[in-house]
């Protein structure tokens, strides 16, 4: 009954858009500290500059940032003429439009999976009139499609991602922050490795965003002469999420310890409570240590959604 028509590839979509909106709004809040991290402007967040470009998943993303960074000391400390940078990098100030076209198109396969939940795909079937009839509605092409659609946001997700995590370790770029966030640069690695973590995950990513449902194996004679390739698309989808969910843990993680850097300046009320989160369990800057025990620490908090649930705890729920 799985691998016979739809049904195996349908579970699968539905975890997965329950599993990616949950990431979305966990993705918002790790861009938030990092723009915080690396004294961005949340400016270009503005309600009417959003509604330039009237996509709802931009439209929610920005709002989400919004309110995560309200009341930060850190955003408040260069907003003064003083501050002569004109705008923030692509992966900063594009977060709403990257992350609500992601969301935008979770919305169209969840539309998808909606219409497959009610659908009948037995072939033959046996209509409501008692007819047996042979049909085609086994096919899974609407699903394959929209899985393959999914695994090409997450790793454009990822990407930009892993861009704010490399600008954290860049004193070109880094805004005043010590080489790789390291306690001794020079001696100390930092968060150095941490970033080929990401690096290596995204490359990986960018091969699983590659399309299933354009190929196509013949089978039975050549009577199954065209097939959907869904659940290829749905295996690697998984695959996907897995790597996105690891790279934000990692972007949390380094967006955490920059904040630490910044102090005394407190960070927003909502992204110091995911700090102080991850604080009980990963200690704060200091001289070089194993990191894998850390990146696991919140890889898991993102998977869990605890990430997410310090940040609403504050602020409410996110969109």
């Amino acid at each position: 009954a799985l691998i016979n028509g739809t049904d195996g590839m349908l579970g699968m979509l539905v975890l997965a858009c329950a599993d990616l909106r949950r990431l979305l709004r966990t993705a918002d809040v790790v861009v938030a500290m990092s723009v915080e991290a690396l004294l961005g402007t949340d400016a270009v967040f503005a309600p009417d500059l959003q509604a330039l470009r009237p996509h709802p998943g931009q439209a929610e993303s920005a709002a989400n940032l919004r309110v995560l960074l309200a009341g930060s000391e850190v955003m408040a400390s260069h907003r003064t003429p003083e501050c002569t940078r004109v705008q923030d990098a692509y992966s900063l100030r594009c977060a709403p439009q990257v992350h609500g076209a992601a969301r935008d198109t979770l919305s169209h396969a969840e539309l998808v999976a909606g219409r497959e939940l009610s659908a009948a795909i037995d072939n033959p079937v046996v209509t409501e009139d008692g007819r047996v009839e042979s049909n085609g509605n086994f096919h899974g092409a609407p699903l394959g499609y929209v899985l393959d659609f999914l695994a090409i946001a997450v790793a454009d997700l990822a990407s930009m991602s892993e861009r704010r995590t490399d600008r954290f370790l860049d004193v070109a770029r880094n805004q005043g922050l010590p080489a790789f966030l390291a306690d001794d640069p020079g001696v100390d690695s930092g968060h150095m490795i941490a970033q080929y973590t990401q690096a290596s995950i995204v490359a990986e990513l960018k091969r699983l965003a590659v399309p299933a449902s354009v190929d196509s194996i013949p089978t039975s004679a050549m009577q199954e002469d065209h097939v959907s390739m869904g659940w290829a698309a749905a295996r690697k989808l998984r695959r996907a999420l897995e790597g996105l969910t690891r790279v934000l843990g990692v972007e949390l993680l380094t967006a955490a310890r920059a904040l630490d850097m910044r102090g005394p300046l407190a960070p927003a009320p909502a992204t110091a409570a995911v700090r102080d989160r991850l604080r009980v369990e990963v200690a704060g800057p200091g001289t070089d240590r194993w990191l894998a025990p850390e990146i696991d620490t919140a890889v898991r908090l993102v998977d869990s959604g605890e990430a997410l649930v310090a940040a609403e705890s504050v602020v409410g729920p996110l969109r």
